[in-house]
């Protein structure tokens, strides 16, 4: 049986993993430092937490399920009790990107991080349909990348991958280099922005007399159907007004050099400001 030591396993994202690998086919030693996150484990999951040396020690793989700006620090903890072959599994390429884990040849690396359920999805159950973070109910995709190691090991990964993430549809592989573009290139600075964008056009909106419900029903309504038509959901074109309208909006909203946010240089530096 594998055997994974998580690290960071009462936490936000750690819980969830935890409690999508307690059924699992593999045998999984919880470590958690805070006193509310040990508890929250007893109390929700029946789990006991073990100290950090004792769950890495013979562990097939590790689990880094802590904040970005501590992967390196706690990576290099850790580094000395990691036997060779072990798997280091990072769930986010920022600090794996930015050189942070340690130096040894002999160490699997792996990074896996989930896309969320979509916003076009066939969920029919409602628990699913309002599972928007995924890892619970919705099916949802996920990005993988064997960072180091040979690629016998790339198995292992993604089947530890779909296990925290589950229900998992399709897993995709990508370079470190290429999740970077991914997040925080696309995800972050690029959808993230432009949706705090739509939220304070929303308000502005509202501030100038539309009601909040009115103004919240209309733009997420239209969010609905002019996303379907951008993304192929569904067949059809914008009228000629929307054209004129995107046409004059985006010099007044974007940059003409907008795209340089891709650039390996800003990547980069996006990376490095967030670990």
């Amino acid at each position: 049986m594998t055997t994974i030591a998580l690290i960071g396993a009462g936490g936000k994202m750690g819980f969830r993993l935890s409690r999508n690998l307690k059924n699992s086919e593999f045998q999984v030693r919880h470590v958690e430092v805070s006193e509310d996150g040990r508890q929250r484990l007893k109390q929700e999951l029946d789990i006991d937490c073990v100290g950090a040396d004792t769950a890495v020690d013979g562990a097939d793989a590790v689990i880094l399920a802590v904040p970005d700006t501590l992967i390196g620090k706690i990576a290099h903890q850790l580094s000395p009790n990691l036997a060779s072959d072990t798997m280091v599994i990072a769930l986010d390429a920022a600090a794996p990107f930015a050189g942070h884990l340690p130096e040894r040849d002999d160490l699997i690396y792996f990074v896996t991080h989930p896309c969320h359920p979509s916003i076009f999805n066939d969920e029919t159950d409602l628990e699913a349909k309002r599972d928007y973070f995924g890892g619970s109910k919705a099916t949802q995709h996920i990005v993988s990348a064997l960072m180091q190691g040979d690629e016998r090991h790339f198995e292992l990964g993604e089947a530890i991958a779909r296990t925290i993430y589950a229900p998992v549809g399709r897993a995709h592989r990508v370079s470190v280099e290429q999740m970077a573009l991914l997040e925080p290139g696309l995800s972050e600075t690029v959808c993230a922005t432009l949706l705090a964008v739509m939220r304070e056009a929303m308000d502005e909106v509202v501030k100038r007399g539309v009601s909040e419900q009115c103004a919240r029903d209309f733009l997420l309504g239209h969010m609905n159907i002019l996303g379907a038509v951008t993304f192929d959901e569904q067949p059809g074109a914008f009228s000629d007004a929307c054209n004129k309208a995107i046409e004059n909006g985006k010099p007044m909203l974007m940059r003409d050099d907008w795209k340089r946010v891709f650039e390996p240089d800003e990547i980069t530096a996006s990376i490095h400001r967030i670990t």
